[in-house]
C-alpha cells in the first residue's frame, strides 16, 4: 500500500489549492516545496480577484461571468484576505473612447448580477477625491467594483487548511527522483535528509520548474509549446490618498493598475515579458521599471521616476504558446495514466481568481481511481474567514477593544492577515510587552512564534515578505534581531 494517495510537487498557488481540495475529499496528501510557500510566481501575481475587463474586449463573456461568480465566492469564503475595492478609470483623450468604456462597464455589471458590490458609475473628477492626484485635463472617470487580495497569505492559508484536513505540507523538501510504475516512488531530500515515499498519483505543480521537474525528476517529456513569462511590479511611496485602485490605459493598449499598498506605499502593476534563464534568479529589467513609471506619469500630476522605486517584484510562470498569436493566460491542465503507469497531473499557469476551480478540476481527474467525497470548496471558508465580508471594520474595532494596546492600523493589518483567528496569535495579552520582544513597530515574538509553528515560516524573508509585507518598513537592526530570534526558536524546537 502506498504511503499517500496523492503527492504534489510545488507549493505555489496551484499546488496548495490542489492539496486543499484533495485533502478535503478524503485523500491522503503530501505536498513537497523545495523553498517556501508562495516564494516564486505566486508572490508576483495580479493581486486581484476580478472578472477582468480586458476579456470583454475579446468577447469572452462566459469567461468573465465565471470569474465574477468566483469573485463572489472568494468574498464569502476569505473576507479577511479578499477586500472589495472601487476602481477608477480616468478617461484619456488618446485611448479608448468614453462610450466604449461605459458600455463595457455596464456589461460587466450585468454579468455580475448576483454580486453584492455596488455597480459602476460616471465620476466628475474635478469635484471628487479621485481627481486630486490626476493631471488637470482629466475631467471624467469611470468607477466600478472589483476585489484585491493578499496573494501570498492566500497561498499560506490554503496550505494551512489543507494541513488541518490531513495533508502533510513539507517546505524545504525537494523531489530529486520519481520512479513510475503502478505507484510512484519518490526520493526526497527533506531539509538535508534523504527519504523515500510512495504515492498512488502525482501532481507536478512546480510553476516555472514544471519542465525541469518533468525531465530531471520524473524522467518524462516536458510539456510542449510552453513559454516562461516574467511578470513584474514596482512599489513606490504612496502617490494618492484615496483607497481607490486606478486603472490606466497605456499608449500601447495595456492596462496598468496603481493601488494602495501596505498603508504607506503604492503598488504599480503589471508588465510581462518572455523570460530566458533560471527562474530562481529573476530581476526586473530597467526598461520595465521605466515602462511602468511612464504609464503612471501620463496620468498623475507628479511624474514618477525609476529613482522613486522602493522595491521591485518579479516572478516567472509558464504559459501556453499559441503559435504566432503569443501566449495564453489560461491555465494548462494535463493528465496522463495507463497500464502500470500511475496517474500524473501536470498543472501550470492561470491566475488567482480561478485557482479554486482549477484545483477542483484537477482533483476530479482522479475520481475513477479513488473513492472520494464530492466537490466542497465552493462553500468552505479559509482559516480565519469566519466573518462577514462587509464586517471587516467591525472585526477591527473588536480587536482594538480586546487588545487596547493595538493601534487601528496595527489591528487592520492583523485582522487582514488572521481574521477570526487573531486570538491564536495574540492570546490573552493585556499589554504589548506580553507579546515578547518587538522587531520594529509592528512585529512581535508572539506573531513570529505563531508563524513558525503554524505556518511553516523558517527564515526572516518568510515572515517579512510572504506572511506579511513588513519587510518594507523594518530596519536592518530589527531584521538581524529577528533572524537571531528565529534561529534560537528553531533550535529550541528541535
Amino acid at each position: 500500500m502506498a504511503d499517500y494517495d496523492l503527492a504534489i510537487i510545488g507549493g505555489g498557488l496551484n499546488g496548495v489549492s490542489v492539496a486543499r481540495d484533495a485533502a478535503g475529499r478524503g485523500l491522503r496528501v503530501i505536498l513537497l516545496e523545495q523553498g517556501d510557500l508562495a516564494s516564486a510566481a505566486s508572490g508576483a501575481g495580479s493581486r486581484l480577484i476580478q472578472g477582468d475587463l480586458a476579456l470583454l474586449e475579446h468577447r469572452r463573456l462566459f469567461r468573465v461571468r465565471a470569474r465574477l461568480a468566483e469573485r463572489q465566492l472568494w468574498l464569502r469564503n476569505a473576507p479577511h484576505l479578499v477586500r472589495p475595492k472601487r476602481f477608477a478609470i480616468p478617461v484619456h483623450p488618446e485611448e479608448r473612447p468614453p462610450w466604449l468604456l461605459r458600455a463595457g462597464l455596464l456589461l460587466y455589471d450585468r454579468l455580475a448580477a448576483a454580486t453584492s458590490l455596488p455597480p459602476s458609475r460616471v465620476v466628475d473628477v474635478t469635484h471628487h477625491p479621485i481627481g486630486h492626484p490626476l493631471k488637470r485635463p482629466f475631467g471624467l472617470a469611470f468607477e466600478y467594483s472589483d476585489c484585491a487580495v493578499d496573494d501570498t497569505r492566500l497561498v499560506v492559508l490554503a496550505a494551512l487548511d489543507a494541513a488541518e484536513r490531513g495533508a502533510a505540507i513539507k517546505t524545504g523538501a525537494r523531489c530529486v527522483r520519481a520512479e513510475r510504475a503502478d505507484i510512484w516512488r519518490l526520493v526526497v531530500i527533506d531539509r538535508g535528509h534523504r527519504q523515500v515515499i510512495t504515492a498512488r498519483a502525482l501532481a507536478n505543480t512546480a510553476g516555472a520548474w514544471v519542465p525541469m521537474v518533468a525531465e530531471t525528476a520524473l524522467r518524462q517529456a516536458p510539456p510542449r509549446q510552453v513559454s516562461p513569462i516574467q511578470v513584474s511590479q514596482i512599489i513606490v511611496r504612496r502617490l494618492f490618498e484615496t483607497d481607490h485602485v486606478y486603472l490606466f490605459q497605456h499608449s500601447d493598449g495595456r492596462l496598468i493598475y496603481a493601488s494602495p499598498y501596505e498603508r504607506d506605499f503604492t503598488l504599480i502593476r503589471t508588465v510581462a515579458r518572455t523570460f530566458r534563464g533560471d527562474p530562481a534568479i529573476v530581476a526586473m529589467p530597467a526598461a520595465d521599471v521605466a515602462y511602468l513609471c511612464d504609464a503612471v506619469s501620463r496620468y498623475f500630476r507628479e511624474p514618477l521616476h525609476p529613482a522613486d522605486v522602493v522595491r521591485t517584484i518579479s516572478g516567472v510562470n509558464l504559459a501556453a504558446s499559441q503559435g504566432g498569436q503569443g501566449v495564453s493566460q489560461d491555465a494548462v491542465l494535463q493528465f496522463d495514466h495507463g497500464r502500470r503507469r500511475a496517474p500524473l497531473i501536470t498543472l501550470f499557469g492561470g491566475e488567482v481568481t480561478m485557482s479554486r476551480q482549477r484545483a477542483e478540476r484537477a482533483v476530479a481527474l482522479l475520481t475513477p481511481f479513488y473513492p472520494m467525497s464530492p466537490r466542497w470548496t465552493a462553500d468552505a471558508r479559509l482559516p480565519g474567514g469566519d466573518l462577514a465580508w462587509d464586517g471587516f471594520e467591525d472585526e477591527v474595532e473588536a480587536a482594538c477593544e480586546r487588545w487596547p494596546f493595538l493601534t487601528e492600523p496595527q489591528a487592520h493589518r492583523l485582522v487582514g492577515a488572521y481574521g477570526s483567528r487573531l486570538g491564536a496569535v495574540l492570546g490573552e495579552a493585556k499589554r504589548r510587552d506580553d507579546l515578547g520582544p518587538a522587531f520594529g513597530p509592528e512585529l512581535t515574538a508572539a506573531e513570529v512564534r505563531y508563524l513558525m509553528t503554524e505556518e511553516w515560516a523558517r527564515f526572516p524573508e518568510d515572515v517579512l515578505w510572504r506572511r506579511s509585507k513588513l519587510g518594507l518598513t523594518i530596519a536592518a537592526s530589527d531584521r538581524e534581531a529577528l533572524a537571531a530570534f528565529m534561529t534560537g526558536t528553531a533550535q529550541l524546537g528541535q
